[in-house]
């Protein structure tokens, strides 16, 4: 089991010292889904949502959340993202949007929590656009798919689309 960074020798929690750690490339990939009936999966995709462009909405909150990460996560260092893109895709068969988020940075740090964050916004801002035709929406499955870069290197989770 790997050793928790965030904790001191006293068990109080710190922001790591990444400050001796090498710049690389470093990119995560994240996932999710907002399931919702048919009926609202159609409203989405047909454009007919009283706030508008659902998925664009969704996409461009999601690209805000991760830049926005470190003001979000107590823990978290600011970091100079390089690159945030959010794919927002309809699934019938779910039904419902699946999301995947792909961040890169070219730090002393990883993106995972830009990449889980950007998901998470973009499922958060999905479900606020079309709450008022559908309160039972599920937002799930949110989870890293990959990460790239720094000392632990490559990973990538099982069952992973990437």
């Amino acid at each position: 089991m790997a050793e928790l960074t965030h904790f001191d020798g006293s068990g109080h929690a710190h922001m790591v010292d990444v400050s001796d750690k090498a710049a690389t490339a470093r990119l995560a990939v994240a996932s999710g889904y907002v399931r919702m009936t048919p009926e609202t999966l159609a409203l989405i995709t047909e454009g007919r949502a009283k706030k508008g462009d659902v998925l664009g909405v969704a996409r461009l909150a999601g690209i805000m959340g991760a830049k926005r990460t470190s003001d979000l996560i107590p823990l978290c260092h600011p970091l100079p993202v390089t690159k945030v893109a959010v794919d927002l895709a309809p699934d019938p068969q779910l039904p419902g949007v699946r999301i995947s988020a792909t961040v890169k940075t070219a730090g002393q740090t990883g993106v995972e929590m830009e990449a889980l964050t950007a998901v998470s916004t973009a499922a958060l801002t999905l479900y606020d656009m079309v709450k008022a035709v559908e309160k039972t929406m599920v937002i799930g499955e949110i989870r890293l798919e990959l990460k790239e870069g720094g000392k632990s290197g490559r990973f990538e989770a099982p069952g992973s689309k990437e």
